[in-house]
């Protein structure tokens, strides 16, 4: 991945990550060996995170492709 599309994917996530009260309302669940992971898609990059609720945090878990990332 390219210094500009880390940049944006950077950029998205703080646009949409700040003020929302459900992150899982942006993203979509994972499931099989992913279940409890969520995806956002991000132009043709995909963001595999966790979410832990009773903190409010999301944690990238891997940032790639979407033809590599799964």
């Amino acid at each position: 991945m390219d210094k500009h599309q880390a940049k944006l994917i950077v950029r998205w996530l703080y646009q949409n990550e700040d003020d929302i009260d459900n992150p899982r309302s942006i993203g979509k669940g994972l499931t099989a060996n992913r279940s409890g992971q969520w995806r956002y898609r991000v132009g043709n990059y995909r963001v595999i995170v966790e979410i832990d609720d009773g903190n409010m945090i999301v944690v990238a878990i891997n940032i790639g492709h979407r033809r590599s990332i799964y």
